[in-house]
């Protein structure tokens, strides 16, 4: 079975790794291809070198850009790629980027089998793009890997039930896969005079959070009062820094 991976943010490179790893100890061939929506050195070339990814076949190099400058750039990249290779059984894609719509829109045009790993989930949040890229794939979909009993639920009540999968959920599998690899690993160490356990991290990065001064207040307040609530060993002594 050939199949062709299309991949373009950092997320997607995590749960490449052991999905990738997978394919090949089952003997399967696979293609990489990346679009590029993720192009620092930070954001994606060391995630190929530290996580073992095969290098891709194909980089676009698509960039930044609006939404439909990249996918526009994606579905052209990805026809020619595909139509000039031998054709692939399927096309596998992760989650809710532009990269998955792109790979999703020309699979389904060329009539090629896709298959969509992380689907099913919803925020039920029509203005965020991920949430329009998700339902537009899951409905492009051959195979559609269910990561919970509730994103099953969620395709079932949109009519969804043929080639629905409860796979489980890749990142859980990417946890474990590399913990011990994870446990060598404190960036904070080198980067800051925080050590190892001295204190807990977060990542707030949706646009409706950063932009609007009142609800990242809160983000912080409510950091605050957990980090007040469950200080870490290390940092007791500062829990009246904010």
């Amino acid at each position: 079975m050939n199949i062709v991976t299309v991949v373009g943010a950092r997320p997607q490179f995590v749960k490449a790794a052991v999905v990738s790893h997978a394919l090949r100890e089952e003997g399967l061939s696979e293609s990489l291809v990346h679009t590029g929506q993720h192009y620092d050195a930070n954001m994606s070339d060391v995630f190929f070198g530290e996580l073992g990814i095969p290098a891709p076949a194909h980089n676009l190099g698509v960039g930044s850009g609006s939404h439909g400058q990249q996918t526009a750039a994606m579905m052209t990249g990805l026809e020619s790629i595909l139509k000039s290779g031998p054709r692939p059984d399927a096309v596998l894609v992760y989650g809710d980027t532009n990269s998955t719509l792109a790979a999703g829109m020309v699979a389904s045009k060329l009539n090629i089998p896709l298959a969509h790993v992380e689907a099913g989930l919803r925020s039920f949040n029509w203005r965020m793009p991920e949430e329009i890229n998700r339902i537009v794939t899951d409905r492009l979909s051959e195979w559609l890997f269910c990561p919970t009993p509730t994103a099953v639920s969620h395709l079932r009540r949109e009519g969804m039930t043929r080639g629905v999968i409860m796979s489980g959920d890749v990142m859980l599998d990417a946890t474990r896969f590399f913990a011990e690899r994870a446990a060598s690993h404190a960036p904070l160490d080198s980067l800051t005079d925080l050590k190892t356990g001295s204190y807990h991290l977060a990542t707030v990065h949706r646009a409706e959070n950063t932009d609007d001064p009142a609800r990242l207040s809160a983000i912080f307040f409510r950091l605050w009062t957990f980090g007040q609530a469950h200080p870490t060993p290390a940092s007791s002594s500062h829990a009246g820094k904010a």
